[in-house]
């Protein structure tokens, strides 16, 4: 049975009678006692586990899988190095152009079946979260908890290939006007910013989906692309990820300690601060909900 429920709120940015400092006092409060920055190691792990079958699903939507279009595939994993650390990015370069190379026929087929499970894995961990922030059990059934996963998997797989699509198609077109401008830093620099925006709109609506159909909650609230735990997580991720960078530019304690196993531990580093960035944003959306009045009785 529910321990506690959360109604349909107006609004996920409406605070009701409480203040701005209350909700950030009271989330401080629930980071601690939850134990957040435990729980972000646990979600690291799944994001890990998760990480590069996703990968290998976009390969295989690109049709890159059996292709050699090195290009098309330079521009893909374009998107992955202005966030990851350097170090961490020629890892999962190397790793995905592997999956890429030795993947064929049934080898496909069934890294792709097994990739929707182990990103549908991380998928769950990232609900349960959501339950634990909201103080309600699970109560679904071990079936319908996990086809609910895979669908959003699913989703977010093809969320995921979409904004890839965009991205290249504005890439193309950055290109055509830096040239046709005379000027192809231009083309460069609105690329860079429209991939940035991109993957902010991307981080967000998957955060908002998660925490709009993932959590057992009894009260359906309202879809909203933007909340203030995915805005919040958001930010998080690209401080924390611009500090991490320049950390590693000046401080690289990781290499100098562990050799070529440090590129692999900062990859960890970089998944742990996402993860606990979108901790952070689901205990600030389960507070909101849980402090401002309902529409409903």
């Amino acid at each position: 049975m529910h321990t506690a429920v959360t109604r349909p709120t107006r609004s996920p940015w409406y605070l009701g009678h409480f203040t701005f400092w209350q909700i950030a006092r009271t989330v401080v409060n629930e980071i601690i006692t939850n134990n957040i920055f435990g729980k972000a190691a646990e979600l690291a792990f799944y994001f890990l586990f998760a990480l590069f079958p996703l990968l290998l699903i976009m390969l295989t939507l690109f049709g890159l899988a059996a292709s050699d279009d090195v290009e098309l595939q330079s521009r893909l994993f374009s998107w992955f190095s202005g966030a990851l650390p350097p170090a961490a990015f020629q890892v999962l370069y190397k790793v995905a152009g592997e999956l890429a190379e030795h993947a064929s026929g049934g080898k496909l087929t069934f890294g792709v079946v097994s990739a929707l499970w182990f990103v549908s894995s991380a998928v769950g961990a990232m609900t349960s979260s959501v339950n634990s922030a909201h103080h309600v059990p699970e109560t679904r059934s071990w079936i319908r908890f996990r086809a609910l996963m895979l669908l959003l998997s699913g989703f977010i797989s093809a969320l995921l290939f979409l904004a890839f699509l965009m991205g290249m198609l504005a890439n193309h077109l950055a290109r055509r006007i830096g040239i046709g401008l005379g000027v192809h830093p231009v083309g460069d620099a609105l690329w860079g910013g429209f991939r940035w925006l991109v993957a902010v709109a991307f981080i967000t609506g998957v955060c908002s989906l998660i925490y709009y159909s993932g959590p057992d909650l009894r009260a359906r609230r309202r879809w909203h692309w933007l909340t203030p735990g995915s805005i919040v997580g958001t930010l998080i991720w690209l401080l924390a990820s611009v500090g991490f960078r320049i950390y590693l530019e000046f401080f690289n304690t990781y290499s100098a300690s562990y050799g070529s196993l440090g590129a692999v531990m900062i990859l960890l580093a970089w998944l742990y601060v996402a993860a606990l960035a979108y901790l952070i944003g689901v205990q600030i959306n389960a507070e909101i909900a849980r402090g401002v009045p309902t529409t409903a009785s």
